[in-house]
Order: structure tokens, then sequence, then C-alpha cells
């Protein structure tokens, strides 16, 4: 069953990026990024209010609740402005590096052992991201810079998830979305008002947020019924809703080397999982599930 929830939790966060692609090009990003995070913390709301009250808010670490929830809303803003200029699937794989600067970045922080699996699992995820990006080709892809930079603020607030590890998660979910709505909310304006939005326009806008929101719900009840280690190989299927829905959604498919690199991404992030689970080692690394 937790299988089941992290393939529909993938599923959710590939539609939704697909109704951002689909809206980009007539709406400011800030406001689809407002969406997203307004409809999940009107959906806490509802769902942890009556029961927890002001304790949704309540934590012992005030600053570094706030900075990871700044950080998880300007990697859906870079993510999302990926989206209006690179086809779904190239973005997508693009964020699947996330796992090599968490990597990094815990050698750093938290001073986590770099083993050899792991030095390995870098080097092959920016061989990955260069095949991809594929810098100094004539059809150079300078938007990839958007995704990646997505990529490293959710790595960076992975790490900072780390050290709130006895948070309760209610309150460490619910802190994204409420910042989300907030900061948008004064952002988006100077970014140009939308134009007239059609009905069509706006169920789409909504649905994006319910997708949001579903997708991280069955993240968290997957994750309570199995252990990381044991569900983090099955996130990849995001590469593959991506590249599907980008093909049947706008006939994007990605060129030779995007898949290539796709494939050296994602494969070397399910060998490093395999390689940490059967050596009991450190728990890998967290997908990306950036939206």
């Amino acid at each position: 069953m937790a299988v089941v929830m992290i393939a529909g939790a993938v599923a959710c966060f590939s539609l939704l990026d697909v109704i951002v692609k689909t809206l980009a090009p007539r709406h400011p990003i800030p406001l689809l990024v407002w969406a997203r995070w307004g409809f999940q913390a009107v959906a806490m709301l509802v769902w942890l209010a009556p029961s927890m009250g002001l304790a949704m808010v309540r934590t012992q670490q005030l600053r570094m609740q706030l900075l990871r929830g700044v950080l998880l809303v300007a990697s859906s803003l870079f993510f999302m402005s990926a989206l209006k200029y690179l086809p779904l699937a190239d973005a997508t794989a693009l964020n699947y590096t996330t796992p090599t600067l968490v990597i990094l970045l815990a050698v750093v922080v938290l001073h986590e052992r770099m083993t050899k699996a792991r030095i390995g699992f870098v080097v092959a995820g920016a061989i990955g991201m260069l095949l991809i990006v594929q810098p100094g080709a004539e059809f150079f892809k300078g938007a990839s810079f958007l995704a990646l930079a997505a990529a490293v603020c959710y790595a960076t607030f992975q790490i900072i998830t780390r050290m709130l590890a006895g948070e309760d998660p209610r309150v460490t979910l619910f802190y994204p979305a409420l910042i989300g709505t907030l900061v948008m909310t004064l952002v988006w304006p100077w970014f140009g008002l939308p134009i007239a939005m059609t009905w069509a326009e706006v169920a789409l806008l909504a649905l994006a947020g319910v997708l949001g929101t579903i997708g991280h719900f069955l993240f968290i009840l997957a994750f309570a019924r199995a252990p990381a280690s044991a569900l983090t190989p099955f996130t990849y299927l995001q590469l593959v809703w991506a590249t599907l829905l980008g093909w049947i959604a706008f006939g994007d498919f990605p060129d030779g080397l995007t898949l290539i690199g796709m494939g050296i991404i994602g494969g070397s992030g399910l060998l490093l999982t395999w390689h940490e689970r059967r050596r009991a080692l450190i728990p890998p690394p967290e997908p990306p599930a950036v939206d």
C-alpha cells in the first residue's frame, strides 16, 4: 500500500507540473506558486485547526522553520519558472540532482561520512546533469539553471528538515504552506496582475493546489507505513510520469542525450539506495518532490 501511495504522490506532482506549464505562458509564476501553497494552507487549517489550534504554529526552532519554509517556496518559484521554458521531463530530471546536492551538503553541514558509493553517485549525478543541460550546444537550455537553482534550494531545505527531526511533523508541514501563502500574496502583484481568467483556468489553478496537497499527504502516509530506504526507489517513477505526460500534453519527448542523462541520474540514485540499504548505512537522501 505504501508503494501505491508513493506512485500516486509522484503522479499528483507530475499532473501539478502539467497544469503549471499550461498556465505559465498567460499568468505570473508567483500567482501559480501562491495558489499551490494557498490551497495547501487552507486544507491543513480545515484538517488540523479544530484539533490543534495554535499548536499548529508552536515550535521550539522558529527561525529554522521560517528559513525552511522560505527555501521550499523559493524552490517552487524556481522550478515553476523552469517549467515555463523547459520540457517537463528535462526540468523534472534536473530536479532529481537534489540527492547529489544533499550528499554534499550533509558532509559539510551535518559532518556525514563520504563513502566511495556516495562519491560515485555525486560524479554520476553531475554527468547526468551535464548531458541534460548540454552546455556549449547550439540548443543550450539556459533555463536549466532555474531548475538547478530549485534543486539547490530543495537540498538545503532537506538538510534543515533533518535538523528539525524532533519537531511535530504537522507543524513542519504547515509552515511552508503558511509562508508560501503570505510571501506570495505580497510578491506576485509586483510581477503583474493576472489577465482575465477563464473558469477553466480558475478550475485548473484550484486543481493544482489540491494535487499538491494530496501529493504531500500521500507522502506522509507512505513514509509512516514503510521505511524511507524501501520507498525511495519508487519516487523515481516521477521521471516516467513526467516523460509520458510531457509527451501527451505538449508533444515534448527528450532527445537522446537527455534520455541518457535521465537514465544516469535515476539509475545512480537507485543503486545508491540499494547499496546503503544493503549495508545499513546512513539513510539515503530524501527524493525531490519539490512541487
